[in-house]
């Protein structure tokens, strides 16, 4: 299960909409044992593209520092959809670098946002109950 704060869901929806037609992308940092999102690290997606996302690799340093700063630790990625659902695409399940992470992804296809999260294992998609709520919970 992913756990995330509706204050860190309210982040990622704007920023979808800010990066829209691009996707987007970030790092989700919390607890591993739990799957609660303490935070979200916003990245630039390096590829610029409506299609695919690429985090930066210098943002995905300073949001891995942090974590661990902070005594937490990058638990997954997030990107968005644009003109799809919130599916893994297959160069998504093809470039799932972690199989212990969540992979959420956020949709704007049918003009309102949605939010999904898989696990991503040898290449076995999984999809995960995903709960927006106050922060610990």
């Amino acid at each position: 299960m992913l756990s995330i704060d509706r204050e860190i869901y309210l982040d990622i929806v704007a920023q979808a909409l800010d990066e829209f037609p691009l996707e987007c992308c970030g790092l989700l940092a919390g607890d591993p044992a739990t799957g609660q999102v303490v935070r979200y690290h916003r990245c630039r997606n390096a590829a610029e593209s409506s299609r695919v996302y690429t985090v930066d690799a210098k943002d995905q340093l300073r949001a891995t520092r942090a974590a661990d700063d902070d005594g937490l630790e990058i638990i997954g990625v997030l990107h968005s959809h644009t003109h799809t659902p919130p599916y893994p695409s297959p160069t998504d399940v093809a470039q799932a670098p972690d199989p212990t992470w969540h992979y959420a992804i956020v949709s704007l296809a049918h003009g309102e946002a949605s939010l999904r999260s898989y696990r991503i294992v040898d290449g076995a998609v999984t999809e995960e109950p995903v709960v927006v709520g106050p922060a610990g919970g």
